[in-house]
């Protein structure tokens, strides 16, 4: 339901809100009950119900109430006709099992059952249930169609409050969780006109980027476009340049072009962060990070590109030992997943290669502190180190990475690691948008917040998500993990809590305990702690696998990664290089990226 349509007027069109989608939903029932229930009293499926009701009268209000149900759950959604049919045909099946089996006995008098037997004289009436909700969503799609192309032809009462501008940066977790529930409170009737701005067009679903770069799912599957997430809200696909909180307007970069300011009464910052590479010598220009799809399938493409070129290489032993060794710099969730993810892709397709032996391949993972994944309890974090060392990934524990070449990486130890690709996951900070505001900044250059996600010392100026600093009161005022939990709650919060300001209210202070936090090991293990609870091995697999399926944003993207996992479970990982040159795309001088 995330996507559907709840603002009562946008863009001079009106659109459907819950009232109307109940109602039209109540009115295609109806309409299509009368067909089907002709249908089904021609063949002689409708009993007397007792008390003077025909049956056939009983089951089209029954049926009108099932179409309100529909309307009100499958709603409407721009070109949408086969997810109105389908939704339709499943609350057609729940409507069956809630009255065919349940409620008709009582009727005539028995005790539901629920079972085969029951199940199986019902059966006529569950084809003619899934066939009037088939049905029933596809006219509910026509009616709310066209309720949404009508022409605004009502003036705005002359008694109500201007829209206040809302200006949202930033279309990570928590920026366009802010823009949804914006979309649920303009419902409400909160006056808001909402503006979502970021120099990216779709949500990424960054916990899965790993498997990404491993070749486990495609790119595009992980990722859901902002316009089908928030269809009416205004959006602008552009980077900010700069942000003017005297006058309350915002800057876009539009390169040579005149300059565009986007004027905002309240301004939420969910810009996240980029990577950091603590001012270290070489690792800017020679590090691969991973924080984007193009990070993702560029470390793919290298992966790949070295494998092809080792294949066939007669160059001395320390050249080929350099293109067969992966280092990743960082211990905690990224960096484990993508060294297991890596290791994964490499032993997976070797069998492709075979002038590379098994034992060629070398992973290296260089941690700062005594132990990886310090977000898991210590046991936890021991078996993940056993089982990534047991497969025969090294570890550099207590070192750092001092600097970085093109042809290896020093660590501060002295010790020198000869490789052509060198992963840095060890260091972010908030984006540099963050850094050009007056506000009070973090040690970490985080913007500064009370509980209610206020920037200190900026008013009208709201900052969630990676690139705020935002106490937890429940533990000493220490500020909430990045992760993406806190993030969507965050954005619904931010929300609530500047309509409540343009209420008159008090805005409320932010709150929540982190469900959980899950680790993927490759090789169908992981480590997880929910609520106390740990898990590992297949079991923490699949339970990391479930709750992240369940979490990606529509049913399209859920379908499509569940089938690349189908498909990653029963053929080798895709060794297509999309580069036209893969040798010389892969050398190390075209490895760095200015950042």
């Amino acid at each position: 339901m995330s996507d559907q349509v709840e603002f009562e007027t946008v863009r001079g069109h009106v659109l459907p809100g819950a009232a109307e989608q109940a109602t039209s939903g109540a009115l295609a029932g109806f309409v299509t009950a009368l067909p089907v229930s002709t249908l089904m009293q021609y063949q002689g499926m409708f009993d007397d119900a007792g008390g003077g009701v025909p049956a056939w009268a009983l089951f089209i209000v029954y049926m009108t109430a099932t179409g309100a149900a529909i309307g009100l759950v499958v709603g409407y959604r721009r070109r949408g006709l086969a997810v109105a049919a389908s939704g339709g045909v499943l609350l057609g099946l729940l409507a069956w099992l809630l009255f065919a089996l349940s409620v008709d006995p009582l009727l005539h008098g028995r005790l539901p059952t629920w079972s085969a037997d029951a199940a199986a004289s019902a059966y006529r009436e569950l084809v003619g249930g899934l066939l009037h909700g088939g049905v029933t969503g596809a006219v509910l799609h026509g009616l709310l169609s066209w309720r949404a192309r009508r022409p605004r032809s009502e003036p705005t009462p002359a008694g109500a409050p201007p829209l206040s501008r809302i200006v949202i940066v930033g279309s990570g977790f928590a920026g366009l969780s802010a823009a949804r529930r914006f979309e649920r409170l303009a419902l409400r009737g909160v006056p808001v006109d909402v503006t979502l701005i970021s120099d990216s067009n779709f949500l990424l679903f960054t916990p899965m980027l790993a498997e990404v770069a491993s070749s486990a799912l495609e790119p595009a599957h992980i990722s859901a476009p902002v316009r089908a997430a928030v269809t009416h809200t205004r959006f602008r696909h552009c980077a900010v340049q700069d942000v003017d909180t005297e006058s309350r307007s915002i800057r876009l970069a539009t390169g040579a072009g005149p300059a565009q300011w986007v004027p905002y009464d309240h301004l939420v910052l969910a810009v996240g962060s980029v990577p950091h590479f603590l001012d270290l010598p070489g690792v800017a220009e020679n590090a691969r990070t991973l924080k984007d799809l193009d990070d993702a399938v560029s470390l793919r493409e290298q992966v790949i590109g070295l494998l092809e070129r080792a294949d066939h290489s007669e160059s001395d032993p320390a050249e080929r030992a350099r293109s067969l060794t992966f280092v990743v710099a960082g211990g905690g969730f990224a960096g484990a997943e993508v060294v297991a993810e890596l290791f994964d892709l490499v032993h997976e397709v070797l069998h492709y290669f075979p002038g590379i032996t098994p034992d060629e391949p070398r992973f290296v993972l260089v941690h700062s502190r005594d132990r990886i994944l310090p977000e898991l309890s210590p046991e936890l974090g021991a078996y993940a180190l056993d089982r990534l060392r047991a497969r025969g990934i090294e570890f550099r524990l207590e070192v750092r990475v001092a600097a970085a070449s093109a042809q290896d990486v020093l660590l501060s130890n002295g010790d020198r690691i000869a490789t052509s690709t060198f992963v840095w996951t060890a260091g972010n900070r908030p984006s540099p948008l963050i850094a050009t505001l007056r506000g009070e900044h973090a040690p970490d250059g985080s913007l500064i917040t009370d509980p209610t996600f206020r920037v200190a010392g900026l008013d009208g100026v709201w900052a969630v998500g990676d690139c705020a600093h935002i106490p937890d009161l429940d533990s000493d005022g220490a500020p909430f993990p990045p992760t993406a939990q806190h993030a969507l709650r965050q954005g619904k919060v931010v929300a609530d809590n500047i309509a409540s300001v343009l209420a008159g209210g008090v805005p409320a202070e932010f709150r929540f305990r982190t469900l959980g936090v899950l680790v993927a090991l490759g090789h169908r293990t992981a480590a997880a702690e929910i609520r106390g609870h740990r898990f590992s091995g297949l079991a923490a697999w699949l339970l990391w696998r479930g709750i992240y399926l369940a979490k990606l944003p529509g049913t399209e993207k859920r379908v499509r990664v569940l089938l690349d996992w189908l498909l990653d479970l029963a053929f080798p990982r895709d060794i297509v290089l999309t580069t036209r040159r893969p040798t010389e795309a892969t050398t190390p001088a075209s490895q760095g990226r200015p950042r």
